[in-house]
């Protein structure tokens, strides 16, 4: 029989038929082929998917394409329209059907689980896990993973696994913290590439303004060399965890954990956020400043001071309302 459908595909009176659009059950239909599905099994999962065609009739031409052998495992999404011609090339491209997620800059490795367990079609096989599971798994044992995934959009297959986008968003912020770490300017406080990525997560979450992130780097670079406490309140907040209900106390500036900057000195034990580009650019490459204090303005910017006094005179201005 099989035969007898490739004499009649070779005959030229039905190679009509390859141009033809295949009749189907849905508006898009979604086909799975695995590693090693053989062509006659590629055929017969397309006509179950809801592809009302005739499997032998469909191997025959994958046989008689001469193309049969390079077919790649994949999730493909297949449209109306599709014809059997265009079928085995999406096929043979390994044109699979992608989707998107995006991490946010500054996102804890909280929401980061988050928006990977609500990303369509990705398979959540991270749920569950505690953090340095997910970390011994991405091979990393022992590493904590907060700030340790570049932010970025990554497309993915859809039955695709969230350890695989984990795996990517790491492998982005290795290379992505090594680059900046190789521009480090020759005067920085920072010893190794993970307190610059420490300090690239603070300067993050302390400002949404990228122009002001090399002189926050300032600011607190100035402060590591003298030694004297950051005070920064991002460090704080995330040093609270759920405890935090939006509004800074000054009770929580004084409640001690190893995140709060205003009770212990240097940089804390770990990142709070994911840093971008521009925020590990900054904390390697400080703007040439003597800028010890900062204050925000209210416009998203921020007015910097050299000197308590000048420090002080800016609260009051922006803070306070009194000129």
């Amino acid at each position: 029989m099989f035969f007898v459908v490739v004499a009649a595909l070779a005959s030229g009176g039905a190679l009509w038929w390859l141009n033809q659009s295949l009749p189907m059950s849905t508006a898009t239909v979604d086909l799975s082929v695995e590693p090693g599905t053989l062509p006659r099994a590629v055929a017969k999962a397309v006509a179950d998917a809801g592809v009302q065609v005739n499997p032998l009739l469909l191997y025959g031409w994958f046989r008689l394409s001469g193309e049969a052998r390079q077919i790649k495992a994949g999730s493909y999404e297949l449209e109306r329209g599709v014809t059997p011609r265009s079928l085995l090339r999406k096929l043979v491209r390994g044109d699979e059907a992608l989707r998107a997620v995006t991490l946010v800059e500054g996102w804890t490795f909280a929401q980061v689980r988050s928006a990977l367990l609500k990303a369509e079609h990705l398979a959540p096989t991270t749920r569950g896990l505690a953090p340095d599971l997910i970390m011994k798994s991405l091979e990393r044992p022992g590493l904590h993973p907060e700030g340790r995934f570049f932010p970025d959009t990554y497309t993915y297959a859809k039955g695709s696994s969230d350890l695989a986008v984990f795996k990517r968003a790491l492998r982005a912020m290795d290379k992505r913290l090594d680059a900046a770490w190789a521009q480090r300017a020759p005067d920085t406080p920072l010893k190794t590439p993970d307190e610059a990525l420490t300090l690239a997560s603070i300067i993050e979450k302390e400002t949404g303004r990228a122009s002001d992130q090399t002189m926050i780097a300032a600011v607190f670079s100035n402060r590591l060399r003298i030694g004297m406490m950051l005070q920064t309140d991002p460090t704080v907040i995330y040093g609270l965890g759920d405890k935090f209900d939006g509004n800074l106390r000054r009770n929580h500036l004084l409640a001690d954990t190893p995140w709060n900057t205003y009770t212990r000195s240097g940089l804390p034990p770990t990142p709070i956020s994911m840093p971008g580009k521009s925020a590990l650019l900054a904390a390697v490459q400080p703007a040439p400043s003597k800028a010890l204090y900062f204050v925000a303005r209210g416009d998203g910017s921020s007015e910097f001071s050299a000197d308590l006094a000048a420090h002080n005179r800016a609260v009051n201005k922006f803070q306070r309302g009194q000129q």
